[in-house]
């Protein structure tokens, strides 16, 4: 049953008798990080069983065990920073196709593209072009390769660095993520650096995502097989090793196969948590949801402050009703994660100049419903998770996923509903230049009361009009 204007207090108690710590958090939000990568569900949690089973036989301390822990978790965090420049490259094609693929191949061999390279290089590059121009595009790549990893890779580990220090994780954590895609012998990025030089986190946190990829698309064995063969070139030795010594003796794959139950493999994760593990601060909790925003908006150009802007928006709106500080803070986080289900959608649909196609437009439709499932894996979000998964809901039964009408629509949900739309209106898209505050609510007035909440969209404008925040 939904959320009703008349029952959000009672609700927003059983909210907020729960606690939260920071590996429930995080190994929730890393599905989120799965969907940007195109990976399979879990991978995020998968790696990191595998990384700490890694670091307890290399008997790796209890500081750099919590540190590499919250790096496997993040290790993709700033991959969304990289995913419109990767379109571009392609002329439009899959970039989550093309992350996920790129995973299998040996990129470090440039003039050496085997079969699978080239496949799947055909198949996600220039998807609208003829058969000469897919095989000049795909030419032109290969000889920029270097210069296209270096951008690629340094785009996504800086960013990733950064969004690990904005929640509040410690520098070698940090160092783990920005150094994820370094190799052993130097051919790696984003600094080429070798050996030891590496970051002893970042090389296990290498060595397990590679045997999750490859564990997942092609069994264990291979993914053993791989590792042996990219010992010393991709990965460290040592651990290469000790990876291998696990799995002959059992003791690697238990509980972290795609095919384990979810809740068997986060069950898993959580064991593994820090000792020092305690309850996050509302402070916290803001961290890491302004963060995981960033997450979102840095996908496209064109939402680079999206999250932001509605959560501001829903803030004036909230702030101009008069709603509790509790109410009002549950809308603003609602309002910063309302997009994460969107990491799933291509940068060929989301940055598209012209009319999405009826194919198109309903994988955009399953982001809101996506975004619900991430949430709801956390307990303490499970009425985030219900208010922002409604954001696309419309008064009269029209909007989606859900269909949902005025009577199921919770008053929070209005509120970011209608600060959504003017959000999106006030920013630039690929097919028109933003638009000011009176188009805007020209615009948003022909929805009004039909689809939109009045009083929602009325308090928007006083609180705009009050504060005088340029539209």
């Amino acid at each position: 049953m939904m959320l009703t204007a008349t029952d959000a207090t009672f609700d927003l108690d059983a909210h907020h008798a729960q606690t939260i710590d920071m590996p429930e958090i995080i190994s929730a939000l890393s599905f989120a990080l799965d969907l940007t990568e195109g990976a399979v569900a879990g991978h995020a949690l998968r790696s990191c069983v595998l990384g700490m089973r890694i670091a307890a036989e290399a008997r790796l301390n209890e500081f750099q065990q919590s540190d590499l822990y919250f790096a496997l978790l993040l290790k993709d965090v700033g991959c969304s920073s990289n995913s419109a420049r990767m379109c571009q490259i392609v002329g439009g094609g899959d970039d989550r196709a093309l992350k996920a693929g790129v995973k299998l191949e040996d990129w470090t061999q440039p003039g050496k593209p085997k079969l699978s390279t080239l496949k799947l290089m055909w198949n996600n590059v220039l998807p609208d072009g003829n058969a000469l121009e897919r095989v000049l595009r795909i030419a032109q790549i290969g000889r920029a390769q270097h210069k296209n990893n270096e951008e690629m890779i340094g785009l996504r580990c800086d960013r990733g660095a950064k969004i690990v220090a904005k929640i509040g994780l410690g520098q070698a954590t940090a160092e783990a993520v920005r150094c994820l895609d370094e190799h052993w012998d130097g051919t790696g990025y984003p600094s080429g650096w070798r050996g030891e030089r590496i970051p002893l986190l970042a090389r296990i946190a290498a060595v397990a995502q590679h045997l999750d990829v490859f564990a997942t698309e092609k069994g264990t064995e291979q993914a053993i097989l791989v590792l042996e063969e990219r010992s010393g070139k991709w990965f460290d030795p040592e651990l290469v090793r000790v990876a291998v010594s696990l799995h002959k003796r059992g003791k690697l794959w238990s509980n972290c196969l795609a095919g384990d139950s979810e809740g068997t493999t986060r069950d898993t994760v959580l064991a593994y948590q820090p000792s020092d593990t305690v309850p996050l601060g509302a402070d916290k909790i803001d961290n890491i949801c302004e963060a995981f925003s960033d997450v979102v908006d840095a996908k496209s150009p064109f939402t680079s402050r999206h999250s932001m802007g509605v959560a501001e928006a829903a803030l004036t709106i909230a702030n101009s009703i008069g709603l509790s500080a509790d109410r009002t803070k549950l809308i603003h986080r609602a309002a910063l994660l309302h997009d994460l289900g969107k990491l799933r959608v291509p940068n060929s649909i989301l940055d598209k100049p012209s009319k999405l196609t009826n194919e198109e437009f309903s994988v955009v439709k399953e982001h809101p419903a996506l975004t619900q499932q991430i949430l709801e894996r956390i307990p303490s979000f499970r009425l985030m998770a219900q208010i922002a998964g409604a954001h696309h809901e419309k008064l009269d039964g029209t909007g989606y996923p859900n269909h949902l009408s005025a009577a199921e629509l919770s008053l929070e949900s209005r509120i970011i509903a209608v600060a959504d739309v003017y959000a999106a209106l006030s920013e630039e898209r690929p097919y028109r230049e933003s638009l000011d505050l009176g188009q805007v609510s020209a615009i948003m007035r022909k929805d009004i009361p039909t689809k939109l909440d009045p009083e929602c969209f009325e308090a928007l404008l006083t609180g705009l009009q009050t504060a005088k925040i340029p539209a």
